[in-house]
């Protein structure tokens, strides 16, 4: 809590702050960190897997067997979300499951399978986007910005 809020509070309510803080859980933020980091390492090293399989079986070279690897990893988060395992592993690991393609597969199937009763045009398709949404706008508006100061850097930077 804020200084400025404590200021406001009378002092039952801050006895009652300061008792509640003292019972209250620590949490294991290295534990935490360690756990997101192998996780989503974990997510990383079988993307790599998908795409060396591509490159070596289905003659993509490393710069074209990106696009498969990512519909790939996308398929396996949508199916993993679908049969609940990808939450649980959302659960156990935090943020290493945030690791961009899957999250974002995770949070656009999570929300459509929660609005699926109802119905498929304004339950699934009206609400799938509620949370992904977001992103979509925040990446879109970044790479607009990012696109301008390049553009700008090269025209008048003479880079």
């Amino acid at each position: 809590m804020s200084d400025q809020k404590k200021k406001n509070l009378t002092p039952i309510q801050q006895e009652y702050q300061s008792l509640a803080k003292k019972h209250e859980l620590k949490r294991p933020v290295v534990k935490n960190c360690i756990k997101a980091f192998l996780v989503g390492g974990f997510i990383c090293f079988i993307g790599q897997f998908v795409q060396v399989f591509y490159v070596h079986f289905f003659e993509f070279n490393e710069r074209t067997a990106g696009n498969p690897t990512v519909a790939t990893m996308i398929f396996i988060a949508v199916l993993l979300t679908g049969f609940g395992v990808y939450d649980r592993l959302g659960q156990f690991a935090g943020a290493g499951t945030a690791v961009p393609v899957t999250g974002f597969a995770n949070s656009v199937a999570s929300a459509a399978i929660e609005h699926r009763s109802e119905g498929y045009v304004l339950g699934v398709g009206g609400n799938m986007f509620k949370l992904a949404g977001s992103v979509i706008v925040f990446g879109t508006f970044s790479a607009f910005v990012i696109a301008i100061i390049k553009t700008i850097l090269i025209k008048w930077g003479g880079l």
